[in-house]
């Protein structure tokens, strides 16, 4: 097997990351002063759904690397190692992405958060049958304290493995890599209740009438998309600029567009599907509402564009095994996958159920001519692209900051030779 000669490799970001967090950290903050300033266009509560996707978007990449970690440590991974650090640098930002979430929290803490979750206002919440039974548990106080119990999770596991990792690199410990292997198990439980339970919160409640038991699944996908896209864009970006070069090859980009077609866009479109068909089969009118207003007027088209370009494009482009040696055109269509990230968190979180016009209409017919664009939620505009830029220009700022003093690899790991060997057949 080919040994990898780390001596030869720039395993450190120097300077290079340091510019790197000052420009996109600066690029993220004034997008967020130029977002604000626009907030006129649409309106406060449009403004606030644009900030809660835009919130998401990151959200799921974080969590993403963060299930990428323990997965690694669970299964005693090897050919991973190298890329590891990457992703424990990218889920580190889970220590301070709470901060953007703070404007969400205060509007419901506040009393003001109604107009994104109708569970929220009391005049509706006290009046609404359903909602009135789910009042113990989407309720303001209980809701606000899920969510701290949810970052607090997230951060303290992502600090967990970011820290024992590099503190491996200096003492060479092996017996450090059996500690973050002991907890992965259980690690792994936190993050899939705190993530399913966080999108149930933020996501499902937003049409709080409205459930779905796959959801949770469905949002893991999302996050799986996000990370596999955003670590292949972010090695091959390192790599342009003279990093680890050596450390991570052409096999490693290989198992990556794996994952990435595996989860990105396989799994995706099995839970998806499986969800819809379901919902379709069953006809029962309170979960058929969430997907009315996502097959109406331009939402139609972004559904379609979600089955062809979050599923069909990439599905003929990945699944070849070429495409996913080179490492330009993996770039390119992790890239195309970003973008889909955005696309179907957009999908998700911003359509409204137009109550009204669905308990008059008898018909689909008329239910189509009783909605315009408004009433589904249809808002697009510059702010919901200039916030998600903005937050992934923080997220990608946040991860230089977080790998600016250590080794882009664990440089100490008892499994590195086999990742430096690792080759697929």
């Amino acid at each position: 097997m080919k040994q990898v000669d780390l001596s030869r490799d720039n395993l450190a970001l120097g300077s290079f990351g340091g510019a790197v967090f000052v420009g996109s950290g600066a690029i993220g903050l004034v997008g967020l002063g130029v977002a604000y300033s626009l907030k006129g266009i649409g309106g406060d509560d449009a403004f606030m759904k644009s900030w809660l996707f835009a919130f998401l978007v990151v959200l799921s990449v974080a969590l993403g690397a963060m299930f990428f970690t323990i997965l690694q440590h669970i299964t005693k991974a090897g050919w991973s190692v190298t890329v590891r650090r990457i992703a424990e640098g990218i889920a580190a930002n889970l220590s301070w992405l709470w901060i953007l979430f703070v404007p969400i929290f205060v509007l419901v803490a506040t009393g003001k958060g109604g107009h994104l979750f109708p569970w929220a206002d009391y005049e509706i919440a006290s009046h609404d049958y359903l909602i009135k039974k789910k009042a113990s548990y989407l309720n303001v106080t209980f809701w606000c304290i899920r969510a701290v119990v949810f970052f607090t999770i997230w951060a303290v596991i992502a600090r967990f493995y970011f820290r024992l990792s590099r503190r491996q690199d200096a003492s060479g410990d092996y017996r450090i890599t059996n500690t973050m292997q002991w907890f992965a198990p259980l690690a792994m439980i936190l993050y899939a209740l705190s993530q399913t339970f966080a999108s149930y919160d933020w996501i499902m409640s937003l049409q709080p009438k409205w459930f779905s038991t796959m959801f949770g699944v469905y949002f893991f996908a999302v996050s799986v998309t996000g990370f596999f896209s955003c670590v292949l864009v972010l090695v091959y970006f390192l790599q342009r600029a003279g990093r680890v070069r050596e450390a991570i090859t052409r096999e490693h980009y290989h198992d990556l567009g794996k994952l990435l077609f595996a989860f990105g866009v396989v799994f995706w479109a099995y839970i998806g599907f499986s969800q819809y068909m379901l919902i379709w089969y069953a006809n029962i009118p309170i979960e058929t509402s969430w997907f009315f207003p996502r097959q109406l007027g331009s939402w139609f088209w972004v559904s379609h564009i979600l089955i062809f370009g979050h599923f069909v494009l990439p599905f003929l482009l990945l699944v070849s095994r070429w495409p996913k040696r080179l490492r330009g055109s993996i770039a390119l269509i992790a890239g195309w996958m970003v973008l889909m990230l955005c696309v179907d968190v957009y999908w998700l979180v911003i359509p409204t159920v137009p109550e009204v016009a669905l308990a008059e209409a008898e018909t689909y017919d008329q239910l189509v001519a009783a909605v315009t664009p408004a009433s589904i939620g249809w808002q697009l505009n510059v702010v919901d692209f200039v916030l998600p830029v903005s937050m992934l220009s923080l997220l990608l700022s946040g991860t230089m900051f977080n790998l600016r003093r250590c080794s882009l690899v664990p440089i100490s790991d008892p499994r590195l030779s086999e990742s430096m060997s690792f080759e697929n057949y």
